[in-house]
């Protein structure tokens, strides 16, 4: 049996498998797998001691050998919107294949509840899942803090976080803290986690007024938050060179917010993890740290 982690050069995939190698005790050498696309983007797992299977999700043939029976499988959704549902049922046909012993999924807040567009192939995936009669664990993962602080650099030039997101609440958290979420629910007894929905978010709900301040805080330059008409914003988007698509899924996210379905602030997160999330500060303080 062996702890199998797709998308693992990936933002997420590469933090999941830091986790599973600082798992105490030890992992038996060999037992934790990468599912890559490109063999030298993985070169520096594989001086880790992780096993590398190559596959691509967009090449079903290539998944045949991605997977056998008995693994623990982490499917990392895909970052291309619009492409995924195809991707991930390949995934999920090549693991029902092997005969898997868990498919864990990193869907998105919220599951079948989740009423904005970036949750649909989410949602189409979970499905997917159980009709495949796969045993299953969905990781439902909230916002990361970090889909933010990857920006701060209009924020700091413009001394302003432009959103159509009003007062609502995102209960953000640092990736790492999903990542590791995710390391617990592919090492723990799998009795404790099969047929599990797992709904990840951060300790504390903030709102984007909180986060330009705190951003000004740590900073030292001011920055205000100025919210728009969702037509402004997208706007605004496109004229930076978001393309339209896209953008639009940004603003219905922010109309999500707005609506409060980013806001959960239920402990599912913090238990697995066993300890509090990452305070925004902090990821802020590293990501200016970084620049």
């Amino acid at each position: 049996m062996s702890i199998v982690v797709t998308g693992a050069t990936g933002q997420l995939g590469r933090l999941v498998i830091d986790a599973l190698l600082a798992t105490e005790p030890a992992l038996p050498a060999g037992s934790v797998v990468a599912v890559v696309r490109d063999k030298a983007k993985a070169a520096d797992l594989a001086e880790r001691g992780v096993e590398l299977r190559i596959a691509d999700y967009d090449k079903p043939e290539t998944l045949a050998d991605a997977f056998a029976a008995g693994d623990r499988v982490l499917l990392i959704s895909g970052s291309e919107v619009g492409r995924r549902v195809p991707q991930h049922t390949a995934v999920v046909a090549a693991a029902k294949a092997a005969g898997v012993a868990q498919l864990a999924y990193t869907g998105i807040l919220g599951g079948p509840d989740a009423d904005f567009a970036l949750a649909d192939e989410h949602k189409a995936t979970e499905r997917a899942i159980l009709d495949a009669g796969l045993p299953y664990t969905f990781l439902r993962n909230g916002w990361y803090t970090e889909n933010y602080t990857a920006h701060l650099g209009p924020v700091l030039a413009h001394g302003a976080v432009v959103a159509n997101a009003g007062e609502g609440r995102v209960a953000s958290a640092a990736r790492a803290d999903y990542a590791a979420a995710a390391a617990a629910v592919l090492t723990g007894p799998l009795d404790e986690h099969l047929g599990r929905a797992y709904e990840l978010s951060g300790d504390v709900s903030w709102t984007l007024a909180d986060y330009a301040a705190e951003v000004a805080r740590l900073s030292g330059q001011e920055i205000g938050y100025s919210s728009v008409p969702a037509a402004t914003h997208l706007e605004i988007l496109v004229g930076a060179g978001v393309p339209q698509p896209f953008a639009e899924i940004l603003v219905d996210v922010d109309e999500a917010i707005a609506r409060g379905r980013l806001a959960n602030q239920g402990d599912d997160l913090t238990r697995l993890i066993g300890r509090p999330t990452t305070p925004i500060a902090a990821t802020i303080g590293a990501a200016l740290a970084a620049r």
